[in-house]
């Protein structure tokens, strides 16, 4: 899903529209414009080597040395330098809720799952594949509008390992509250999380995530494993499904997808140059709260999703009173210049993914947007 990031925009309001002046848009779900400007120069001449990083081999010493200095910042970034490694890995999340459970979940053992959303539920129908699993907790049944506090989650004695999806893209939650499970690893989906705010990393035994929504452009998934957790790991699978593999062999075993890691490098030196996570932080609590508070005074025109104490400031979803109302919203905004506004189509209303790469313009823009519709329409 795309929300549409404003580089350059002049409003100039009438009475019935918005219209836009000399504008270019940039898709939420894709590098910063910097990132891709970087790229297109070095696409056909990396480095100065007089050819693209996608003639040469893995296994040189150019494609080397941007393994490691791709890895190095990551775990600086998180906070995680001592004692975890950060894997590159291909298959997006939806191959990680396969290979969690494959890795992990012993004969004799439990993998628990909380449920927080459809793709939670997913990872949790991938491990029945695999093993005995149970639902630590649910909150499916009051429509995904929270997560589950840390004492409503309910573990098995043989549980293997606790799995959770940190932000629901799809329903618009999050969490706010880990907990804290002893011995129990504690594993995570962060796709749509990861890098957006200031976290106790080392909290987690493993995480993943899909590098299309704050990492950089889809191709590569990002694995990061507490060292310690290797020893718990099944040996009877096939090499490459092993997390261990990636561990030892550096991310090198088989052929990586070179420039989706490259592009994830130059997307950390951004996040750098940022401030790090904790100035993006700052930048995304005002880009949701621009959106958020339309929402809250609109007196019920606009009908936010998830209860406020879980909202995501990655995904902003609601609804309006309507799907006849909502379609026209859609509309109004794809001629306004914004796109992607439409929930995800299997739970509809509509949805704002404002990811690192968003600027605050383009949250204020659609804030504005969405003021002047309800003015016009409620």
């Amino acid at each position: 899903m795309y929300f549409w990031q404003v580089t350059h925009i002049t409003w100039k309001r009438t009475e019935r529209v918005w219209n836009i002046g000399y504008t270019i848009f940039t898709p939420a779900r894709r590098p910063p414009l910097e990132v891709l400007e970087q790229a297109q120069e070095e696409l056909v001449n990396y480095k100065g080597r007089g050819m693209s990083l996608m003639e040469m081999s893995h296994r040189g010493p150019a494609y080397e040395k941007l393994n490691g200095e791709t890895q190095e910042p990551l775990l600086r970034l998180l906070g995680l330098e001592e004692g975890y490694r950060a894997l590159f890995m291909g298959g997006g999340a939806s191959t990680q809720f396969a290979l969690v459970p494959m890795n992990f979940l012993r004969p004799g053992t439990v993998g628990s799952y909380s449920l927080t959303g459809q793709f939670s539920e997913k990872a949790y129908e991938e491990a029945r594949t695999v093993g005995e699993v149970q639902t630590a907790a649910s909150t499916k049944a009051e429509g995904w509008k929270r997560v589950p506090s840390p004492g409503e989650l309910e573990l098995a004695d043989n549980t293997a390992y606790l799995h959770i999806t940190v932000n629901n893209t799809i329903e618009g939650s999050r969490y706010n509250e880990f907990p804290d499970l002893g011995e129990v690893p504690l594993i995570a989906d962060m796709t749509s999380e990861i890098l957006s705010r200031r976290l106790d990393y080392s909290r987690f035994a493993l995480f993943y995530a899909g590098a299309q929504k704050n990492l950089g452009p889809a191709g590569v998934t990002v694995a990061v494993i507490r060292e310690d957790l290797l020893s718990r790991a099944v040996n009877t699978i096939p090499t490459i499904f092993r997390y261990e593999t990636y561990v030892k062999q550096n991310s090198l075993y088989n052929t990586p997808p070179m420039h989706s890691i490259y592009m994830l490098r130059l997307v950390l030196e951004w996040t750098e140059k940022q401030g790090g996570v904790e100035a993006l932080e700052q930048r995304n609590r005002e880009k949701a709260k621009a959106i958020y508070d339309v929402l809250d005074a609109s007196g019920g025109f606009y009908q936010g999703i998830v209860e406020k104490p879980y909202r995501s400031d990655m995904n902003i979803t609601w609804r309006m009173r309507d799907e006849a109302l909502e379609r026209q919203f859609v509309e109004e905004s794809e001629r306004n210049g914004f796109a992607g506004l439409a929930g995800h189509r299997s739970v509809g209303g509509l949805r704002a993914s404002a990811y690192n790469a968003v600027p605050v313009e383009a949250c204020r823009a659609l804030a504005d947007f969405m003021t002047d519709f309800q003015r016009r329409y409620g």
